[in-house]
């Protein structure tokens, strides 16, 4: 007699523990993973973005981070270098002083900010103190009190081996050449590899 055995999906569960939130992207952020996290300044996304047919994430953000180099449209707020000093500053802050995370790689472009992180805290912590410490400072300087300086929704992902965080290190520090604005990583004041050119031999 033959017996047929039912076919059942087999699932294999990973014991990792996450806290996620949500604004209008969903933010996932597993524990003991480092944290890639990209925010830009409030109205520098193009109107009129090439839009890819059925495109992954990874080519969305590939597509999204070519048109923010480019810095064609809207504020360039961050090449103020009173701003600019301002946010980096806050980012030193809230890794020394109010221990939320530490910072593992940064850049500072012209209309938006990159950082790697092992946060020691919740992320919508994290961004709610760098975005709203920073905004109050930089609108200061600039006399646009009370106006938004950030864009609300920021983009991140997660990373959990040596070898993939090195590779994003080495993304966020080379943004600046990228897009034109030093020769080499070392050479862009607004960067973790700035005065360090090991970094990058």
């Amino acid at each position: 007699m033959h017996v047929r055995q039912a076919s059942w999906p087999v699932f294999f569960v990973l014991q990792i523990r996450l806290t996620y939130y949500e604004r209008h992207l969903p933010h996932w952020q597993p524990e003991d993973a480092a944290l890639f996290v990209t925010w830009r300044l409030h109205g520098s996304v193009p109107r009129t973005v090439t839009v890819l047919k059925n495109p992954s994430a990874g080519k969305a953000f590939v597509a999204m981070d070519r048109e923010l180099d480019k810095a064609a449209t809207g504020p360039r707020w961050l090449s103020d270098q009173r701003v600019a000093r301002c946010v980096a500053d806050t980012l030193q802050y809230g890794e020394k002083q109010l221990g939320l995370y530490e910072l593992q790689a940064w850049v500072l472009m012209i209309n938006h900010v990159r950082i790697l992180i092992d946060p020691k805290a919740e992320l919508q912590r994290i961004m709610r103190s760098i975005k709203s410490f920073s905004a109050r400072q930089a609108n200061a300087i600039l006399g646009r009190t009370g106006q938004p300086f950030w864009q609300e929704e920021s983009y991140d992902r997660w990373a959990r081996r040596p070898k993939e965080m090195g590779k994003i290190v080495q993304y966020i520090e080379q943004n600046p050449v990228t897009a034109g604005l030093a020769e080499r990583p070392e050479d862009w004041r607004w960067s973790s590899a700035f005065g360090y050119p090991e970094r990058h031999d």
